[in-house]
């Protein structure tokens, strides 16, 4: 560890053991600030009804969490948000503001401090279909020292600020994704496609259950199975239910980790054909792809979203149009061709994206390091 004696502090939206990308990528960008030297302070919500599983989950961190817990009335959670972060925040050299309500937080918070504020902006908080909630978003994100997205997507869509923001991808840590081999374990389908994700418009789940009938002509025994939240399932079921795909589509609801990796193993075909909800929701990257990656899986994903960052195109796998059956029908085939190149390339993919060569960029934005990593 690097003696900096710096102490920053991340406010999230969203932070584990409660899932969300946006809390993945907090956690493990605290993490590795810790391990590069920093003292590392986290602010985000409380989620569950009691606690206890985020008192376990933090108690294990080498870094302190503060947890602002649920209130029935959400005026009050607001303000205890605001109480909690200036207090926090006030005598921190360094603050990072990452998820919606983070933004507003941080910049509000920031007019009584003289801290430097980082924004790390995703996707869905900065592409509000209200005019009101864009415009109060546009007024925080003016506010901060320096701006990083986590794809040229996200990047675009605050073009219209006409500041200088700097795209630094998602990362993954591969230690936790190495393939565990198990005999025992086999996924139903041939060849088998998979996506983990809550189960949603954003995600794109129901683009695939609506392209299996085609896929199906050419691949009669695959199967699709989806991994996540699966509060919407019922509708979706619905769907493959008046395709005729129904015994081809798979719910298997959240899976533990050790779980996880075995379907990932398993699968032949990783896929995220997101797209963007009439409320303004959209995939800003799309981890998941690079912890397919991590584990030789190849992807294929949707043009229009951050899925394009998350995807090197014909190497560790294909974009489409999310709506094009036969094109998705193509891509499927060009990969399982070409499956042993493929997944070389999907894992060398996923090594370019290690959190430890990230880290050493977030650095250089935090300290105002060299100018050549504001150049994307």
């Amino acid at each position: 560890m690097i003696e900096t004696n710096a102490h920053i502090v991340i406010v999230s939206s969203e932070f584990p053991p409660q899932p969300g990308g946006i809390g993945n990528h907090a956690y493990h960008l605290a993490q590795h600030l810790y391990e590069h030297g920093y003292e590392v302070c986290v602010i985000t919500d409380e989620r569950s009804k009691l606690g206890e599983e985020e008192r376990a989950f933090d108690g294990r961190l080498p870094f302190r969490v503060d947890r602002i817990k649920s209130k029935s009335w959400r005026f009050l959670m607001y303000l205890r948000r605001i109480a909690t972060t200036f207090k926090a925040v006030r005598h921190a050299p360094y603050v990072i503001a990452t998820g919606k309500f983070s933004l507003w937080n941080v910049a509000l918070c920031s007019v009584f401090c003289k801290c430097k504020i980082l924004a790390v902006i995703h996707g869905s908080e900065v592409n509000f279909k209200s005019v009101l909630l864009r415009k109060s978003v546009d007024m925080a994100l003016k506010r901060f020292d320096a701006i990083v997205a986590v794809s040229r997507f996200t990047k675009q869509l605050v073009s219209h600020l006409k500041r200088d923001v700097i795209v630094i991808p998602n990362g993954i840590d591969l230690r936790r994704w190495a393939v565990e081999e198990d005999p025992e374990i086999s996924l139903k389908g041939t060849p088998v496609l998979t996506t983990v994700g809550r189960i949603s418009e954003r995600k794109g789940q129901m683009h695939v259950i609506k392209h299996l009938p085609e896929l199906l002509k050419v691949y009669p025994d695959l199967h699709y199975h989806c991994v996540g939240i699966s509060t919407e399932m019922p509708a979706f079921k619905s769907v493959a239910e008046d395709l005729g795909v129904v015994s081809h589509v798979t719910f298997h609801g959240v899976l533990d980790e050790a779980r996880l990796k075995q379907v990932l193993a398993g699968t032949d075909l990783f896929v995220m054909l997101s797209t963007a909800t009439e409320r303004g929701d959209v995939e800003g990257f799309g981890i998941a792809i690079l912890e397919a990656n991590a584990m030789g899986v190849p992807a294929i994903g949707a043009k229009g979203a951050g899925v394009e960052d998350a995807i090197a195109d014909g190497r560790s796998g294909v974009l489409i149009d999310g709506n094009d059956a036969q094109a998705f029908v193509r891509a499927v085939s060009m990969i399982l061709e070409k499956k042993g190149a493929f997944k070389k390339q999907a894992y060398e993919w996923a090594e370019e994206h290690q959190w430890r060569a990230l880290v050493q960029r977030y650095v250089g934005v935090i300290e105002g390091g060299d100018a050549s990593l504001r150049s994307e």
